[in-house]
């Protein structure tokens, strides 16, 4: 109990030091404590109250009088309080109205001050505001005046530099929304102004390709003719006639060429010149800046390969006239110039990697068109015309840097074509030449005319210098006029060779080869369809082999005129040779050919108009009309082989073989046909009389042959044509069978040339006509015991030849 008394007193003294919060735990351990210390604690607390009431009342006791001398003292105050008061408020109503004024002026110095501050703060944020607004102006100008590239650059300069310093601002929210869709309207911008410009240098790019021809055109002018100019006195002592004509050409060209160059010295257009290329420009920039630049560029190839292939599609109708190629090739030099431009100055737009390979499928789509239509071309002038084309084609791009080798190699193809164009063109020109010819000698009349023929074809004859006029020339007019044609046929090869970048050796071994086809071709086809022309007779046949001798002849001054022209010896080793000799020989050889088988024909011709009576009991005692006919037709012939050329040695041999082989033949051909005649299947009888008439008309061939209708046979030489004839005739007329029978067989024998089966042929058919002449003839009676003595001769020699027969049948 006596513990318990401190511990509350404790208990109280926290309460009354402690703060009323802390209070709670300090009264949870009265309750936690001993039983009944809860009344114990409260009757504690109750003695604490009484003593805290006692010193309170002691408290106030003792200062109670000074309490009633204060209120005392209050009260006496209080009247003066009210006056006070009074004065206050009159003070204070008086002090409030003379205030209203101040206030009034310091609400509004208040409100200046305010809008001040607020005009400051404005001043400020429109000076940051305002670069924006400036720069974002000179964007909108910038547009509108399409300079999408400087756009650009004040876009990125308000996006980095401006619009962060004032971007709570909702204006600025606006203006970087608005940004993203004016780079997009730049990009469809640029990319409307790029599809235009290409849509442009497609329609102008044959304009750009014709300037850029036109300048490499001129330039290669200039150095052509100055190389010529310095060559003139070179030309002229290897040709002089040809090389005045080109030194006056030259000298006129190298003045025109001076001239046209100060003409249009200012006026050398290049494709920035004709092009404006700033929308290229514009859009590779803006690209750039955008980060999109491969995608131009990507776009940009894939659009001009397709221009490309159009550019590269020619029209049907090109190979008809030589404007369609120019305007062809105009278009893709165009092209290309372009692009070569592009590719200076621009810096990986294109390369020259995509442009080679653009170059390389342009190149094969040109050389496979070119090959289409150049096959169409039949006119050389146009395909002469297509090659200049194609070397100034090829000479513009080359000065661009692109390959033009496979182009020069085309014209190699080209060329052949061309020579094949001049065949078939010279080859007409041959024919109209022939046609047009009156196969006989050139007549000159006077010096003058003897000269225009001299110059125009070399001939040369001592022997007809000294005649008189008037003389005629051996040739015909064909002659000269085919040496002309060929010389101008070299003058036409020689102007597609110029200018294909080949030496002077190659160009001469190809106007050989041209000139050779002309005439082993070209000439010798002419010549062979000439000489088969049914209208072409022995006259003109003989003219022919004149004409052919002297072409002949002119070959060597052909070979001349080629070394003249291309300034290449014909002493160098590779030098090709004119092939004229073989082909004119070939000629001569078809016209002999000719010859004799006319002559074969037309004595063929006699013969089939002969009338045998075969049953004739006599002759006529003279030869058939037919073959007199016939004889004066070959005797009247072979007079005109004395118009063969004859003025030298070989001449006069060849015209001598010539005549005599045709006279040997057409005797020949003559002695076959008698003796067909009369070994005919269809003839079964043959009666003396017939071989007495027969007989008769081969001693008149015999002497034809032996009269030397042409100059030259040894002896007896063009007599032997007939001897089988003549000795199957002595035998019949002579009846000298035991003779013939006897020597048979022996290089001695009188009837050497006499065929067993010959004579038993003709034998058998003399026995036929014997026996039906002695039917006819009975009532002789006289006559017929000879008649059965020589038919029983008859029918013996039958027996012996048909033995002979058989004996050469088994033996062989």
């Amino acid at each position: 109990m006596a513990d318990s008394l401190p511990e509350h007193d404790r208990i109280l003294q926290e309460i009354e030091s402690t703060d009323t919060a802390c209070v709670g735990p300090t009264l949870r351990s009265v309750y936690d404590d001993q039983p009944n210390a809860h009344q114990r604690f409260m009757e504690k607390l109750d003695a604490c109250i009484r003593n805290h009431d006692r010193e309170i009342e002691k408290m106030c006791n003792f200062h109670h009088q000074g309490f009633v001398d204060a209120i005392t003292e209050l009260l006496k105050v209080r009247a003066d309080a009210e006056k006070l008061k009074v004065q206050v408020t009159d003070t204070n109503r008086r002090l409030q109205d003379a205030g209203k004024e101040v206030i009034a002026q310091t609400e509004e110095i208040i409100r200046c001050r305010v809008q001040q501050r607020n005009i400051t703060t404005v001043v400020e944020k429109l000076q940051l505001c305002l670069p924006v607004l400036e720069m974002y102006s000179k964007l909108k100008e910038q547009m509108n005046v399409k300079r999408y590239y400087s756009a650009l650059k004040t876009m990125e300069q308000l996006e980095n530099l401006y619009l962060p310093r004032v971007s709570q601002y909702r204006f600025c929210q606006i203006m970087i929304e608005n940004l993203p869709k004016l780079r997009e309207e730049i990009k469809e911008i640029s990319m409307s102004d790029l599809k235009d410009f290409l849509e442009s240098i497609r329609k102008h790019s044959d304009r750009i390709g014709e300037t850029a021809m036109k300048q490499a055109q001129q330039q290669k002018t200039f150095s052509t003719t100055l190389q010529k100019q310095n060559n003139v006195n070179y030309g002229r002592n290897m040709h002089l006639g040809r090389s005045r004509i080109l030194e006056s050409k030259n000298e006129i060209t190298l003045k025109r060429t001076f001239e046209e160059d100060d003409e249009h010295e200012e006026e050398v257009l290049t494709a920035q010149d004709l092009v404006d290329f700033s929308p290229v420009y514009r859009c590779l920039h803006i690209y750039s800046v955008l980060g999109d630049g491969e995608i131009f560029e990507n776009y940009y190839r894939k659009q001009r390969r397709k221009q490309a292939r159009l550019v590269l599609q020619p029209q049907s109708s090109m190979h008809e006239t030589v404007e369609g190629y120019r305007r062809y090739f105009s278009q893709i030099v165009g092209f290309f110039v372009v692009e070569d431009h592009i590719l200076h100055v621009t810096q990986g737009l294109v390369t020259r990697t995509y442009t080679d390979e653009l170059w390389n499928m342009a190149l094969s789509k040109i050389i496979a068109v070119l090959r289409t239509h150049s096959s169409y071309c039949s006119d050389p002038d146009l395909v002469l015309e297509l090659k200049n084309l194609i070397v100034v084609f090829a000479d513009t791009l080359q000065g661009y840097g692109f390959p033009v080798n496979r182009l020069f190699d085309l014209l190699f193809e080209i060329r052949d074509q061309y020579n094949e164009t001049l065949l078939k063109k010279w080859s007409g020109l041959f024919r109209d030449i022939f046609e047009a010819d009156n196969y006989s000698p050139i007549p000159v009349a006077n010096e003058e005319e003897y000269k225009i023929v001299i110059s125009k074809f070399p001939f040369q004859d001592p022997e007809l210098d000294k005649q008189s006029f008037p003389k005629k020339l051996p040739m015909s007019q064909s002659v000269p006029q085919i040496y002309i044609q060929v010389k101008e046929f070299i003058y036409a090869s020689l102007k597609f060779s110029e200018s294909l970048h080949r030496s002077s050796t190659e160009i001469d071994d190809m106007l050989r080869k041209s000139t050779n086809l002309l005439l082993t071709r070209t000439l010798s086809s002419c010549l062979q369809n000439l000489i088969k022309k049914p209208h072409i007779g022995l006259t003109e046949l003989v003219q022919i082999i004149i004409n052919t001798t002297h072409l002949e002849q002119a070959c060597k001054y052909l070979e001349d005129f080629i070394s003249n022209i291309t300034n290449i010896s014909q002493v160098t080793v590779h030098t090709a040779r004119l092939y004229g000799l073989s082909t004119f020989k070939d000629a001569r050889h078809a016209a002999e050919g000719e010859i004799y088988m006319k002559l074969n024909q037309k004595i063929d011709e006699f013969i089939q108009i002969a009338d045998y009576d075969w049953t004739m009991s006599e002759s006529d005692g003279r030869a058939s009309g037919y073959l007199m006919d016939l004889i004066n037709f070959l005797r009247s012939t072979f007079q005109v082989f004395t118009h063969l050329p004859n003025n030298n040695n070989d001449h006069a041999a060849m015209s001598g073989k010539v005549a005599q082989t045709a006279c040997m033949s057409a005797c020949q051909h003559l002695s076959t046909s008698l003796m067909q005649m009369l070994l005919d299947s269809e003839l079964k009888q043959i009666s003396m009389g017939a071989i007495q008439q027969f007989n008769l008309d081969v001693i008149q061939c015999e002497l034809f042959a032996s009269s030397e209708p042409v100059p030259g046979f040894q002896g007896d030489t063009l007599q032997l044509a007939f001897i089988d004839l003549r000795q199957l005739l002595d035998l019949f007329m002579v009846w000298d069978w035991s003779t013939y029978l006897a020597d048979y067989g022996q290089a001695t024998s009188k009837y050497l040339r006499v065929n067993p089966s010959t004579a038993l042929t003709l034998l058998e058919k003399v026995h036929r006509g014997m026996r039906d002449s002695s039917k006819k003839n009975n009532i002789f009676a006289q006559f017929r015991k000879n008649d059965r003595d020589k038919q029983k001769l008859i029918e013996t020699v039958v027996k012996q030849l048909r033995s002979l027969v058989n004996g050469m049948s088994q033996h062989t």
